[in-house]
């Protein structure tokens, strides 16, 4: 007994379990100072797996989820996958009512025929939005998926578009709501192998793993880095879910806004700078010693 015990702590100390976190006061103070003068509500939480260190800043706060609610779509849709409802690589058919923009999945022709797989790659690595839809609605729609996060301990993280009983929390928070510190313990849940199954999870990872819109936090790491996030914005919000095998050991954070008076579109947009800034400066933080800075002209690639 006294071996499967040592075994059990061993795991725990592994998977970032089992140690005390401590505030991270340096880092703090650097991340509070990036959000003077911004024009809206800020919340930040950042995690060192490694040393349980912790910053939270509004961490508790809810924000839209934005397109950073394709994650918990993406649990629930692989708890149906697991249970044998659904099958991976099974073909769907697209039908004309789907539609809800003309991203690369809303561009189908009625009748086109493409797997539930690449659906759910569309949903994470160039978050469409058509492709995302469909995929909650395989998972059982909002409800179902929220069954599964309150079971799993996620009690702040909601789906509301298209989810009975929530139209009051959309009007308010859109699409989806969370917190920083809710949605990056989904994200490293995933990560731990805890989420659904450790099958399941190792392939949602992967599917995080490969994201399209690099142009905020991701921009600010070594391109060599192997990195796990979703990103999602708004009109009124920008957020930022990233999870990073830095060589000092990994880290989560996560940045979310919302009622910025910065509603524009473009790379200078308020929320946009700041996600950049809040990656750099944890990167810097964890990694001191690391030189490696945005090459020069990285901008025109936005």
């Amino acid at each position: 007994m006294r071996f499967f015990a040592c075994l059990i702590l061993t795991f725990h100390c592994l998977c970032g379990y089992g140690q005390s976190t401590r505030n991270d006061a340096k880092l703090e103070k650097e991340l509070r100072a990036a959000l003077t003068g911004f024009r809206g509500n800020v919340g930040i939480y950042v995690r060192n797996l490694r040393t349980g260190r912790t910053v939270a800043i509004n961490a508790d706060t809810l924000f839209p989820t934005a397109s950073t609610v394709k994650i918990p779509i993406q649990c629930g849709l692989f708890d149906k996958i697991h249970r044998g409802e659904l099958l991976y690589d099974q073909p769907l058919v697209y039908k004309d009512s789907l539609h809800y923009d003309d991203g690369i999945v809303g561009s189908l022709k009625d009748g086109a025929t493409i797997s539930l797989s690449k659906v759910v790659m569309l949903m994470e690595t160039v978050s469409d939005n058509t492709g995302s839809l469909w995929c909650q609605a395989l998972a059982g729609g909002g409800a179902t998926i929220n069954q599964w996060l309150e079971t799993n301990g996620f009690h702040q993280t909601r789906v509301n578009s298209r989810t009975p009983g929530r139209a009051a929390n959309q009007k308010q928070y859109g699409w989806g709501q969370t917190t920083p510190r809710e949605l990056a313990n989904l994200l490293t849940y995933i990560r731990q192998g805890r989420a659904v199954s450790a099958d399941a999870s190792d392939e949602m990872y992967r599917n995080l793993g490969r994201q399209f819109w690099d142009n905020d936090g991701l921009s600010q790491l070594p391109p060599d880095i192997k990195t796990a996030s979703k990103n999602g914005a708004v009109n009124q919000a920008r957020s930022e879910v990233v999870l990073v095998h830095a060589p000092h050991g990994e880290y989560v954070y996560c940045v979310m806004t919302k009622n910025q008076i910065d509603e524009s579109w473009v790379r200078t947009n308020e929320g946009y700078t700041l996600l950049r800034n809040v990656s750099a400066i944890i990167w810097h933080h964890f990694e001191p010693k690391s030189t490696w800075q945005p090459p020069v002209g990285y901008e025109k690639w936005w």
